[in-house]
């Protein structure tokens, strides 16, 4: 098989892929579930790699950690719990390992002939970041007072959140740099198609000349728009389970976003039109890719985002562009 023509005006992708990619379309999340899920987005994926687009990959985590978590919690008589960083290397390589499976007989069917990689990627925090501080990310499942205070008791923040029971929470710094960046670059540069920064990766900061892993959540997102750049990527595509974002979401007339200009996306920002546990993180991440530099950043389901990196002009997806739709 040939390569289709590559995608115009687009020669480089970073792909984020969101929980939605790595579970059933119930939120199940067995070997099996995640898996045949990822299977389905690695199809689209090589559908853009075939077309001659070189392509990165970052993918969210949560499901996953939160599975880990609860295999610590359930073992702590006999073993003791492995750090979040730790949970998040694990991740990291199993997702990496899935993906890689896939995509290596998804090119294959196209006659394609591309190596795919995984890295084990570290993202640099400020460890003077307020957010560890005011630790406010909910991770891990809800759990009885009396369970929450023996990991209060190892030195976790646990938060009560009534009828529902407590749930652990940390901090979420903003990502400052993407370590394993400049290696992302060498290899997509090289033909290969990347795997990195698995969950906005493993959070670090700086302590004199050496490196140390802190108890954090990165957004996925936001370290995809801090990697993007550095690895030579022109588009951004934040893949999730809707087709675009929507002005009035979950009002009496909501409305699609098409092609959108910086200017206006914004003024939507600060109307309060994205929520800060759903769609807030995805625009703020993608704008800032363009504030950048970066050609479009795209926001829309897994299924269409070879289509939507096709077109390009809002026709499918939310696409953030520097000036917006000509007049």
């Amino acid at each position: 098989m040939t390569a289709a023509a590559p995608t115009p005006g687009v020669s480089r992708v970073l792909v984020a892929l969101g929980g939605n990619a790595m579970s059933a379309p119930d939120g199940s999340a067995t070997e099996d579930d995640q898996t045949a899920a990822l299977g389905q987005a690695a199809a689209h994926i090589a559908d853009l790699v075939a077309e001659g687009v070189d392509v990165v990959i970052t993918h969210g985590n949560g499901p996953q950690v939160g599975n880990l978590l609860a295999t610590n919690e359930y073992a702590l008589a006999i073993a003791p719990p492995a750090s979040l960083a730790w949970c998040d290397a694990q991740t990291q390589a199993t997702i990496g390992l899935t993906l890689m499976n896939a995509l290596d007989g998804e090119l294959a069917a196209r006659g394609c002939r591309r190596p795919v990689v995984s890295l084990i990627t570290r993202t640099l925090v400020d460890a003077e970041d307020p957010a560890f501080g005011d630790p406010v990310k909910p991770i891990g499942r809800y759990r009885p007072v009396a369970e929450a205070r023996r990991f209060v008791g190892l030195g976790q923040t646990w938060k009560d959140y009534g009828a529902r029971g407590w749930r652990r929470v940390v901090a979420s710094p903003r990502p400052l740099e993407v370590l394993e960046a400049p290696t992302a670059r060498s290899l997509a540069d090289s033909g290969v198609v990347v795997v990195c920064a698995g969950g906005g990766g493993i959070p670090v900061v700086r302590r004199g000349a050496r490196l140390e892993n802190v108890e954090a959540v990165i957004d996925k997102d936001l370290a995809s728009a801090v990697l993007a750049p550095v690895v030579g990527a022109d588009t951004l595509i934040l893949a999730t389970d809707v087709e675009a974002a929507m002005i009035g979401y979950g009002g009496p007339d909501p409305e699609r976003i098409g092609h959108v200009g910086l200017r206006r996306i914004r003024e939507l920002e600060a109307q309060g039109h994205f929520a800060a546990g759903s769609m807030g993180p995805k625009v703020g991440a993608a704008r800032s890719f363009v504030e950048n530099g970066g050609r479009a950043a795209i926001i829309t389901r897994v299924d269409l985002l070879a289509e939507a990196a096709r077109r390009a002009v809002g026709e499918v997806g939310t696409v953030i562009t520097a000036a917006g739709p000509a007049a």
